[in-house]
């Protein structure tokens, strides 16, 4: 093949290349020949298929796939033999109209993978701070538990349920009058006070007792996810199958052995150990954001246009749906759609500057995503998938692009443990009250 730059300015290439007439005649004969010794036609014996009828029959489909075999190999031959590394999928056109027994003529348009130098890591100063978890922590975590292993009993017919209590309901709800879509329940356990119903439903049911029926006036939420619902006044025809009383369960060795434990010192263990994962992995989200502002901040480089163009359309669509929706972020309101597009687009820049980074980082590196760690994580996406777990271990076997996108924060998260493990990162303990505090002093400080 010829090839011909006609543009290099910056991180944008652009080719021309041609392949010979010649070239694809030979690769369309030999694709003919092959079907002749597979095809059955009457009359003819295998592989004694005359090479005109075959052409007669099948050459235009034959060169079409020739073509498109031609343009692929061929480009990829030029990003190799010139090292190219494309960001964003090239841009190809046939130059002119392609006319049978001549050159195929083609050009190519890319923007490139810039240059990127890392900077040296240990020169990286970070604080990952820890919790002190006090044993009040633990305890609370105990009784939360055993809260949750509460079983319930019927109350006495004139019993008046309280807050705590569970009322068994069957309900109706109409907005004007007119019933509306999801509003409808029978024998619906509800625990009062639990906050798990519309503001304001629950304590309307405080006192009633079985058999009571009530008229439950309450207003949606605004920000409500329904937006058919969201603001609106509605009314609830309750009526009270039964009162049911839940019973404390004690902290101690049989609660442990209710969860399958050996006694109550392994529950508070596992309680503990859970806790500090918590807070450990809320820590670590926060160093990682420190490291990344530091890299953000100690590397310049061009970024490709295609890129940054591809995640700020992703996320402006993001944002247009929210508007739509009404659930726009509360700095973001009273903003002009321009201050918008320039903060996004600004943010657009950074995430593609530091995937670009860390990605180089991962390269130099040989950083690999282990393929029992990708099952792993595999499994864990079809596991939210009750029922179709199958059908979605299938879907990504059969998608690259659907696997790559589930490699790609295992990735990140390895090419960060690498820059972290050359980093100085000193560690700090603090008690759990100033860890929160010192959250709300940090996203106070990126809102700002």
């Amino acid at each position: 093949m010829q090839v011909t730059e006609t543009l290099n300015q910056g991180l944008k290439r652009e080719y021309k290349i041609a392949v010979p007439a010649a070239q694809l005649r030979e690769k369309v004969d030999g694709k003919l020949n092959e079907l002749g010794h597979k095809l059955k036609i009457p009359g003819f014996r295998p592989g004694k298929v005359p090479m005109t009828l075959l052409k007669q029959r099948y050459e235009q489909s034959v060169l079409g796939e020739v073509l498109e075999e031609s343009v692929q190999q061929s480009s990829q031959q030029l990003f190799t033999e010139r090292s190219l590394r494309p960001a964003g999928q090239p841009k190809v056109e046939l130059v002119g109209e392609f006319k049978a027994d001549a050159d195929l003529e083609f050009s190519v348009a890319l923007e490139v993978i810039p240059e990127i130098a890392p900077m040296d890591f240990t020169t990286v100063s970070l604080e990952r701070v820890s919790v002190e978890v006090p044993e009040s922590e633990v305890d609370d975590s105990l009784k939360r538990i055993a809260k949750r292993q509460r079983a319930s009993e019927t109350a006495a017919d004139d019993y008046a349920a309280k807050s705590g209590d569970i009322a068994v309901i069957d309900f109706v709800g109409s907005i004007g009058g007119v019933e509306f879509e999801g509003g409808k329940a029978d024998g619906h356990y509800l625990e009062l006070g639990s906050g798990s119903f519309i503001p304001g439903f629950e304590e309307q049911l405080i006192g009633v007792k079985k058999g009571d029926k009530k008229t439950v006036k309450v207003t949606f939420p605004a920000e409500y996810g329904n937006t058919d619902l969201a603001g609106k006044e509605a009314e609830f025809a309750v009526t009270v199958q039964e009162v049911r009383v839940l019973k404390d369960v004690p902290v101690d060795d049989e609660l442990a052995k209710s969860l399958g434990l050996t006694d109550l010192a392994e529950l508070k263990k596992q309680a503990r150990e859970r806790i500090e994962r918590e807070y450990g992995s809320v820590s670590r989200a926060r160093v990682k954001r420190k490291l990344l502002d530091v890299l953000a901040d100690n590397h310049d480089f061009t970024l490709p246009e295609v890129l940054v163009e591809a995640e700020f359309g992703a996320i402006w669509q993001q944002i247009e749906a929210d508007m739509k929706a009404g659930r726009l972020d509360e700095e973001d309101k009273g903003k002009s759609e321009d201050e918008l597009k320039k903060e996004y687009r600004d943010i657009a820049a950074r995430r593609v500057k530091l995937g670009l980074l860390l990605s180089e980082v991962g390269r130099q590196n040989n950083i690999q995503v282990p393929n029992e760690e990708l099952s792993r994580a595999l499994i864990q996406e079809a596991q939210r998938y009750p029922g179709q777990q199958q059908q979605v271990i299938e879907y990504y076997q059969r998608s690259p692009e659907a696997l790559n996108q589930l490699r790609a924060p295992l990735y990140e998260e390895k090419v960060v443990d690498f820059i972290l493990e050359r980093a100085k990162v000193a560690e700090r303990k603090v008690s759990p009250e100033k860890f929160a505090e010192e959250g709300e002093a940090e996203l106070k400080g990126r809102r700002d």
